[in-house]
């Protein structure tokens, strides 16, 4: 099994290697962020190198908004194409 840290080595190698869609990422952890970040729930996760350097991910929130969150807190998925349209048309 791998740890969090290698799951999220291994998105970024995927993500490197192809054009992807948007990326989707459940929150497993929200310490600090009750209000923002609801846990079990799938999130867009937006690029952002600089971020990832520090650990950290760019989601859209609850506030509908985008913020940096720990990477820890979350861990990435790939949705079906039916589910991916009905998040994106969610959001």
């Amino acid at each position: 099994m791998l740890s969090l840290r290698e799951l999220w080595e291994y998105e970024r190698v995927l993500v490197d290697v192809k054009v992807v869609g948007p990326q989707f990422v459940v929150c497993v952890g929200n310490k600090h962020y009750p209000a923002s970040l609801e846990l079990r729930k799938v999130y867009r996760l937006l690029k952002d190198e600089h971020a990832s350097r520090h650990r950290q991910v760019r989601v859209i929130d609850e506030s509908g908004e985008d913020y940096l969150y720990p990477e820890e807190y979350f861990i990435p998925i790939k949705l079906p194409q039916a589910a991916e349209r009905a998040v994106l048309k969610a959001i």
